[in-house]
Order: structure tokens, then sequence, then C-alpha cells
């Protein structure tokens, strides 16, 4: 830990509010070009001997837990899983790291006018954001690139394998993933054992945690405030000045700015933008265009559970080690726009006994879940539709232990989503058909938002979006979003080297805006 620490009223300072993905990495790259960078965390820090391999200890360390109200087919108590913990929600992702395709940053353009959503093209193109997911990929160590050896297969995947080829999919591997197969970068590789979500005890998947701000804290110009939770973003004119935020004491302070960044993930940093509202932002700090909390996307998720004629033991393993590609093109003779994913996905016994079996007791239920050694299962991934009512807003009475109101996620199913989901779903259940599978179950709504993405858009036209195409807000040009938040639109891949590839091109452009003297 960094001995580093920088006074309330130092003015000089880059605040990045949140240590994920996009928070921690920034702050690394700002720290590491000698930008002195004070990053308010919300959670604790958690340290190795408080990882284990245990997903009933280590839900509630790492977890955001504070209230959060679900709308239309968002879970209405639990509606977002993300972690609210040093590392942020890298705590938990289980390290798929595939780039977006270059149909999916053009959807607009591609899929052309659908009734009722709100698509727009990105305001980069793949091209551009290649020299980036390249950075990333070296950065976060992606199987499968700069000499990264592919992680091996575990039987879960071996039965998506044999199913997927038997049906005619060609494009299936292990999937590029940020988990080092063998030691990397002062990490261990990785042991097989399946905890990813738990936080890996290992360290062989990336997390800020213990590799971007494990990096910043070497350079004598980055400090971590752990449970210090940012509440309103103070502005004079078109500058913000400074960062309110509750500290670990219940003590509310304020730490000036030269320029604030925000990545508490997109629920999150539309929260805190919403509730910076003043005189001059009266509908939310940044919000001249009424985009800030819409357009909230989170991925298509259903799974299929086979019980096999043999034993695959699921959990062994990576949990999402394994993806059949075919899928994610783009083909509206199947009946919907865009595309999905199939990949494994390693299910605990207390997960499926809550998807599969509720309502059910007795021997109907044991004979199941006596199974359990049996169990094969795939996770469909497709790409969520952007529509300005999925949005987050603030609850108008009921406040959290801050003070702040509590965030609102309302989120429903656009009719493409169905109908990809019923198509994804009869291709799963014949690629396990094809191996002799002797049940199967459908599973729904199979967890909260894990990807929440697009409440703070990118854009050219600052009346259609919250920032440009750097995450520079276009009403307050030193105040950044630098998280899944500017997503126009999310495809069909797993997003955090996207939010990566993102950080390091904005990364690039602040330095650059500093120089000038613009920030």
């Amino acid at each position: 830990m960094s001995e580093t620490r920088f006074s309330l009223d130092d003015d000089s300072v880059a605040v990045v509010i949140g240590s994920g993905a996009g928070g921690g990495t920034l702050s690394n790259q700002l720290a590491s070009q000698g930008i002195n960078v004070v990053c308010l965390e919300a959670g604790r820090r958690l340290t190795p001997t408080d990882i284990v391999n245990d997903e009933a200890a280590m839900f509630p360390k790492i977890t955001w837990l504070d209230e959060v109200i679900g709308e239309g087919d968002a879970r209405p108590d639990f509606p977002i899983w993300v972690c609210k913990t040093v590392g942020g929600t890298t705590m938990h992702w289980t390290a798929a790291a595939p780039r977006l395709q270059a149909h999916e940053l053009r959807a607009r353009s591609t899929y052309g006018a659908i009734e009722g959503t709100s698509l727009a093209d990105w305001p980069i193109e793949l091209k551009e954001l290649e020299p980036y997911y390249a950075r990333a990929e070296a950065l976060m160590g992606v199987t499968g690139t700069n000499g990264i050896p592919m992680l091996p297969g575990s039987n879960n995947f071996k039965v998506l394998e044999a199913g997927g080829r038997k049906i005619g999919y060609k494009d299936i591997d292990t999937n590029t993933m940020a988990i080092n197969p063998v030691p990397r970068d002062g990490r261990g590789g990785c042991l097989q054992l399946g905890f990813c979500t738990s936080g890996c005890a290992t360290q062989a998947k990336w997390c800020t945690l213990y590799t971007e701000i494990r990096d910043a804290e070497k350079t004598a110009h980055f400090e971590l405030r752990p449970e210090s939770m940012a509440t309103r973003i103070l502005h004079e004119g078109d500058r913000v000045t400074a960062v309110q935020y509750m500290d670990v004491e219940g003590k509310l302070r304020e730490q000036k700015a030269r320029f604030v960044c925000v990545a508490a993930n997109a629920p999150g940093t539309a929260r805190l933008l919403l509730n910076s509202k003043s005189e001059r932002f009266p509908e939310g700090l940044a919000n001249s265009s009424g985009q800030v909390g819409r357009n909230y996307m989170r991925h298509m998720l259903a799974a299929v559970v086979a019980i096999m004629p043999g034993e695959v033991h699921l959990y062994k393993g990576p949990q999402v080690a394994g993806v059949i590609r075919d899928e994610t093109r783009h083909d509206p003779k199947r009946g919907f726009s865009g595309g999905f994913q199939m990949h494994i996905v390693g299910l605990s016994p207390g997960s499926l006994a809550d998807l599969m079996l509720q309502g059910k007791w007795g021997r109907e239920f044991t004979d199941v879940l006596g199974q359990y050694k049996n169990f094969a299962s795939v996770m469909i991934m497709g790409e969520d539709m952007p529509t300005a009512e999925n949005r987050i807003t603030l609850h108008p009475e009921r406040k959290d232990q801050y003070g702040m109101p509590v965030p609102v996620v309302r989120y429903v199913n656009h009719p493409n989503n169905r109908v990809m989901l019923q198509y994804g779903r009869d291709v799963c259940r014949r690629l396990y058909q094809s191996l002799g599978a002797t049940q199967l179950f459908d599973l729904y709504d199979v967890f909260p938002a894990t990807h929440n993405m697009g409440t703070a858009r990118m854009g050219e036209d600052p009346t259609l979006s919250v920032t440009n195409p750097w995450g520079q807000t276009h009403d307050i040009p030193n105040l950044f979003v630098s998280d899944g938040s500017l997503f126009p639109t999310v495809g069909c891949e797993n997003p955090t080297i996207t939010i990566v590839s993102l950080v390091l091109r904005q990364a690039e452009y602040i330095q650059q805006q500093m120089q000038r003297g613009s920030i």
C-alpha cells in the first residue's frame, strides 16, 4: 500500500470515482504519467487472506448490497449484481475478454430503425479501437493473444464443443480470457478451481485490486481512499471543482480537483450525475441532453442446463472458459437483429436449486439435484437493444445510509430480445440432445444484471449524447465518464475489455488536454 497522501484542498489532483475496470485502469494510466490521482472507492479493501474459495463467504464481502430498486423485468430487490470493494466488479467478473465486432459499433446503420429502440452508431470505428484493444489484451494477459496460450478445456467445455460441432458449429474454443494459464505479472497461474466470481484467491484472474491499483501505488502519484462514497460532484460555471464524499467514519468530506472521472458502474455513474444537479443543471450534472440515466442495457441472458449420461463436474475450471461464436453475426433471416454467443457457465448447486427447482421438494427435488455431477450448462448472452425508457432514476423519497436517493433501475426486455432468446434456447437444447441428454431445463433471469451499460452514452451530437467520443462530457470539459456508461450499444460480447480499451484511449486524450491547458 502506498503512503502517498494528498490534501483535501489540493486542486491539482485528478479525482477518479471507482476502482474497477474503468477507474482502476485509468488511475494507473494517469499516475504512471506523473499525474496526481485520488481514487475514491465506496467499498473496503480486501487483503489476499480475505479472498477465499467460498462463494457464500465471498458474496457479502464484495457485493453491493445497498438498496437498489428494480422495475419492469428487473428483479425488484436485487436488479444489479455489482461489487462494492476495491477492484470493483473485476472482483467477481468471470474474465471473458472478447472484442466487439465492427457491425456492432454501427448498429443503427446495420440494423436500421427498430421500433421502440434508441439505436445509435458509436462515434468511433473498430479500426480506431483496435490499437487499444491490443494494448488492453497485453495489459490484462488475455489468452490467445501476445503468445499467451489458451486455457485448457474443462469437461463442461468438452460437452459444449462436442455438441456444437455435431450440430454444425465451427467457431468454438476456450474463449479469450484474462486469466493466466501460467504464472505471469507476479501472479499465479489458474488452478482450474472454478471460483472466479469469488475474487480468485490465486490472483490468476485479472482484477484491478492486484494489478492496476498495485502498480499505481508504486508511482507516488496515487492515493486510494477506500470506504469513501462519492455523493455529489460540485461545479462553478462550466468547471467541476470538487467531489463530496462520505468517509469511513461517516463524515462528509470535500476533495478539490483539477478534473473528475466517474467510473462508478453504469447505474452508479448515472445516479451520481443525477444527484449532482444544480441551478444550472436542474436535471442532473452534464445532463443538458436529458440522456443521463437513459438507454440502460444489460445483455440478454438465459441458460440451458442438461443432465448428461455421464459425469461432467461443471463446477471445475474457469466458469465461462468455453464459447461458440457462430451466432454472434447479424443475420435478420433468423428473425431478430444482432447476435448472441453461447458460453459455458459453472453454476453451484444452490444457484441451480434456486433457478430450476423452486416449489419442488422431497424426491422430486433430490432426484434432480442428486445428479449434479452429470449437469452441463450453457449461457446464451445476446445483444440488448437500447431504449430511452430503460433507465436509472432516483427514488423521490427513499434514501440510503449516505443520504443519497436510492437508485431505481427500470428495465423491460425489447421484443427483439425475446425472439433471440427463443432461438438461442432451441439451439442449445438441440446441442445437448445430440449428445443424449436425459433431461433439459430452461433458465431465465439467470442472474441480476452483471453487465450494466449505456447510461451516459457518447456521441458527436451534444443534444443526443452525454459525452464526446473520448468520454469528456459535452457540458463540462473537466468532467469525464470512464466506464460502460459510455456504450451507445453493447453488441453481444462481455464489456470489460472494451471499457479498459476506452479508458486507455481516454487517458491519452486527458494528457493531451492537460498539455494544452484545456483542463
